[in-house]
């Protein structure tokens, strides 16, 4: 059975609408001048590397690199004592700058700095794993490659983390629909059930918001009570008052009163 192919550029744009004329407010880049344990750590990394870029934010030295020094950078900055690594990933820049923007978020215990390496990673282009120098990178690289679909070269063990191995798709590109693409619409009921099954079962619902207040199995019902799986009918109306509290509930708590209840026009 062959699934619709959708054209999945940017997709995620074409689901919310978004004000074309609406910049997001950035952080301010600040000088790292004043930090003399910042300056000294530029200092050191600019007597053997090229560095794109260093300035401060919220407090974090961000440094810019390029994507082949990475590793020489993280080794020279553990020597430095930032050899915690506490997170690591990516951010899909894919449609506006044709690549992913990779980060390595480190901590310095002894001195209390925090201290960012970025670099810019094109589409097709590869990175060099960096869990031999942090193992907590063992975890943050695979999720990367689960999620955005990067994989480091020379990573011990390249496999998903968070998604099934046969999953199609790495579901934080800006390309993979916020609901799931057809694949994922259908992955468990053909996984568990097999593909006879999908007009008996029905597609999943991916959609967290979504509310079908004509469902009495998954979602209560609002306008008056109903039991479980009881049917329930647009514009039928029933004597069973609404109830907002069950027998013998929160004590010192009165049932509402729907007779003496006000409707507000407007707030106030």
């Amino acid at each position: 059975m062959l699934r619709e192919q959708k054209i999945k550029s940017n997709v995620q744009k074409q689901v919310y609408y978004k004000d074309r004329f609406y910049v997001a407010p950035q952080i301010p880049k600040l000088s790292f001048q004043e930090d003399e344990k910042y300056v000294k750590v530029i200092q050191a990394l600019e007597c053997k590397f090229s560095l794109d870029e260093a300035y401060l934010q919220r407090g974090t030295l961000v440094v810019w690199v390029d994507k082949d020094k990475v590793v020489e950078i993280l080794l020279e900055l553990k020597k430095m004592g930032y050899d915690v690594l506490s997170e690591m990933s990516a951010i899909d820049y894919l449609e506006k700058r044709g690549g992913f923007e990779i980060f390595y978020q480190l901590l310095n215990m002894e001195d209390k700095k925090r201290l960012r390496v970025k670099t810019f990673l094109k589409k097709g282009e590869e990175l060099h794993t960096v869990s031999h120098i942090f193992k907590s990178a063992n975890w943050s690289e695979r999720e990367m490659y689960d999620m955005f679909g990067i994989l480091p070269l020379n990573h011990p063990y390249p496999k998903r983390i968070l998604m099934p191995d046969d999953w199609v798709g790495h579901p934080l590109l800006k390309s993979y629909p916020l609901h799931g693409d057809e694949q994922a619409r259908w992955y468990e009921v053909d996984k568990i059930f097999g593909q006879e099954y999908r007009e008996v079962i029905g597609e999943e619902q991916r959609d967290s918001a979504r509310i079908d207040r004509y469902d009495s199995q998954r979602f209560s019902h609002l306008g008056y009570e109903v039991g479980y799986g009881e049917s329930v009918i647009e514009g039928e109306e029933k004597e069973k008052p609404i109830m907002y509290q069950e027998e013998d509930g929160v004590l010192f708590v009165k049932k509402l009163d729907t007779s003496i209840t006000k409707q507000l026009d407007k707030r106030k």
